[in-house]
């Protein structure tokens, strides 16, 4: 258990550290300690590029930042063949997504290409390159950041790379008091002092990882979590306002990755087992980015979010 309270404790340092953004610290902790990527969407200024740099110094992760423009192109993170002058071959170059930790800012505004190059290493942990594949680090972890108030140049995300996506995370402004505190911090200095931070070394991430795989969900549990990701496929069986409010629902992937991500929680929380909190908090954030509403749900002005609260409020766990 030492191992486990070793990480919680690292989840209350980095709170320390970003003020205000207790879920985005969560989440991306979870998806770390699950193997999985991170979608994170909000206004700019919300402490998204902090929060990465400071989890990455704290885990000890080898960390790039990629600025995603419409002029990228696929060789600009993959990386490339060069001519070696001295042998007369070609050798490979390696891209920036060779780093452990892979913070893709603002990844809608990269053309498809790039965008595709980027699915093959998020899907595979691998990159091709002239017709040779090259695999990536096993710790390969990406976050993604795109801005929702801006649309003009940008491109939007083929759905098998949302998909591969294990959390979308919406963040929000920080509160009146939390803002105040990131004031006088910035004002007396503090920011511009390095934290002091749990450190932890790879073979230890590994073994957490190894922990969330082989995590007890019990039986009732696991149908529970079955149940709320079919009800996108017939929503009409948990309630009939609901019938014909889905044009695309989820798909298996997403049962994965709630039962891997409320394994995570669960670890960082201290336990050996998983509970309802763990699923039921986490569920809009697997499913935010896998279901797509239907017309009729639109004119009745649902979101994602509002579907999504509507199933945990009718489907209850069978015990």
């Amino acid at each position: 258990m030492e191992q486990k309270n070793n990480w919680l404790t690292l989840k209350e340092q980095l709170a320390s550290v970003i003020v205000g953004q207790e879920v985005l610290i969560e989440r991306l902790m979870i998806a770390l300690l699950a193997g999985g990527h991170v979608l994170l969407e909000g206004a700019p200024g919300l402490a998204k590029t902090t929060a990465v740099k400071v989890l990455s110094q704290a885990v000890n992760l080898d960390f790039v930042r990629i600025q995603f423009t419409p002029d990228l192109m696929p060789s600009d993170i993959t990386g490339s063949e060069v001519l070696d002058r001295d042998s007369g071959q070609m050798r490979f170059v390696k891209g920036p997504l060779f780093h452990q930790l892979t913070l893709a800012d603002e990844i809608n505004r990269a053309p498809p290409k790039v965008q595709s190059a980027l699915l093959e290493a998020m899907a595979e942990g691998q990159v091709s390159v002239g017709g040779q594949t090259y695999a990536l680090d096993p710790l390969f972890f990406v976050v993604a950041t795109q801005n929702p108030l801006e649309h003009s140049g940008t491109y939007p995300l083929p759905e098998a790379q949302m998909d591969r996506f294990m959390l979308h995370v919406k963040l929000d402004f920080p509160s009146a008091d939390e803002e105040l505190i990131i004031l006088q911090r910035v004002r007396s200095g503090a920011f511009s002092q390095k934290a002091t931070l749990s450190s932890f070394d790879l073979a230890t991430l590994t073994s957490a990882r190894a922990q969330v795989a082989n995590m007890h969900i019990d039986l009732s549990l696991q149908q529970y979590l079955v149940r709320l990701i079919a009800a996108t496929r017939q929503p009409e069986l948990v309630a009939e306002s609901l019938r014909d409010t889905i044009a695309v629902p989820a798909s298996p992937r997403a049962t994965l990755a709630l039962a891997q991500a409320a394994s995570a929680r669960a670890l960082m929380t201290g336990r050996d087992y998983v509970t309802p909190e763990d699923i039921v908090v986490l569920l809009p954030d697997v499913l935010r980015h896998r279901i797509h509403l239907s017309a009729k749900a639109r004119t009745q002005k649902l979101t994602v979010d509002d579907w999504v609260q509507q199933v945990l409020d009718r489907v209850t766990l069978a015990i």
